[in-house]
């Protein structure tokens, strides 16, 4: 994650407490957060395709594997 993006981020949002944002400082701010969530999702997705899961019969399968053909069920 850019340490600038999260720092700009973290400055407009003690802004809008203290004094307020202009309309383009708050579009400023929607476009942040859209790039900080799609970072955080796409590296969030990245460690999901590290984790194994042991089902109970014994075999290892990747989670997302095993998240499809549970659908919710443990």
């Amino acid at each position: 994650m850019d340490k600038k993006l999260i720092e700009e981020i973290n400055k407009l949002a003690k802004k809008k407490r203290e004094k307020g944002l202009t309309s383009q400082e708050q579009a400023r701010q929607k476009e942040l957060y859209r790039q900080y969530l799609a970072e955080f999702r796409q590296g969030f997705d990245k460690q999901l395709d590290n984790i194994d899961v042991k089902t109970p019969d014994g075999k290892v399968v990747p989670f997302k594997e095993f998240a499809k053909k549970n659908d919710g069920k443990t």
